[in-house]
């Protein structure tokens, strides 16, 4: 299930892209900028992904600070 991210269309600073996500869990809905790569397009977020190595294609809105301080991304949906 994945939380429903409100996009706010006039930020300068978030914004949806395409990405590799490594992550053992494909239920999380949020990640830390370090497990998170950006790639240029669904194309190329779908080719990088490799299943065995738990990294998978996605699309991510971010990066936000959280309360700790931490760049987070949030997964808008997986491809």
């Amino acid at each position: 299930m994945v939380t429903r991210v409100v996009i706010d269309p006039d930020s300068r600073s978030l914004q949806e892209s395409f990405a590799l996500v490594q992550s053992r869990r494909r239920s999380r809905e949020r990640f830390a900028e370090g497990i998170v790569t950006l790639v240029e397009s669904e194309t190329a977020a779908r080719a990088g992904a490799d299943p065995n190595r738990h990294i998978h294609a996605a699309v991510v809105y971010g990066p936000s600070v959280s309360s700790e301080g931490q760049r987070l991304y949030y997964l808008v949906r997986w491809l």
